[in-house]
C-alpha cells in the first residue's frame, strides 16, 4: 500500500529540494532520516518534517509498520513564483524571483528492502552463473576478455 504526504508552497527554490530528495529515493525510512539528520541543508530540514507527516500517515490512517516503509519517490514540484522588484543604479529596477516548491513524498511497503548484505548475496549469484555460463561455451568470450581481444587485434594491425 502506498502513503503519501505532501509539503505545499514551501519558501525555497525547487532546485536546492532535488538535490537533496534524490539522495533519499529508494532507502528505508529509517535510512532517509538518518541521511537527512545529518545533511546541512535547509531542504533537508522541510523534507524530514514531510517525511515524518509521511510516516504518521502510514501508521495511524493505513496502520501500516514503520519498519517495513521505503521512500518509493520523492518529488519536487515548482509552486508559485512571487515577483519583487529591487532597485538599481539610474531609477530602474530589476525584479526578484522568490521561488516556492511543492514536495511529495510516497512511501510504499510493496517494495522490498534492499540491505548491503542482500545486494552483495545477489551479485555474489550474478557472479557465479556468469562463470557457469562461460564454462558452458568455449568459443564464446565474457565480457572482461572482450577488451583484451580488440587490444591485441591493435596491436597485430601495427
Amino acid at each position: 500500500m502506498e502513503v503519501r504526504s505532501i509539503y505545499r508552497y514551501a519558501r525555497i527554490s525547487p532546485f536546492k529540494v532535488r538535490e537533496v530528495t534524490r539522495e533519499i529515493q529508494g532507502l528505508p525510512v529509517s535510512a532517509a532520516l538518518d541521511v537527512l539528520a545529518f545533511t546541512p541543508k535547509k531542504a533537508a530540514f522541510l523534507i524530514s518534517k514531510t517525511l515524518k507527516s509521511a510516516v504518521a500517515n502510514a501508521e495511524n490512517n493505513a496502520n501500516l509498520r514503520v519498519d517495513g516503509l521505503v521512500v518509493k519517490e520523492a518529488v519536487v514540484g515548482e509552486g508559485p513564483t512571487m515577483k519583487r522588484m529591487m532597485a538599481r543604479a539610474r531609477g530602474s529596477g530589476s525584479r526578484i524571483l522568490k521561488r516556492t516548491s511543492h514536495i511529495r513524498i510516497v512511501l510504499s511497503d510493496e517494495i522490498a528492502i534492499e540491505t548491503r548484505e542482500t545486494r552483495k548475496a545477489k551479485r555474489k549469484q550474478e557472479e557465479k552463473a556468469a562463470k557457469q555460463e562461460g564454462k558452458g561455451g568455449e568459443g564464446s568470450t565474457t565480457t572482461a576478455e572482450k577488451p583484451k581481444a580488440k587490444k591485441a587485434a591493435k596491436k597485430a594491425k601495427k
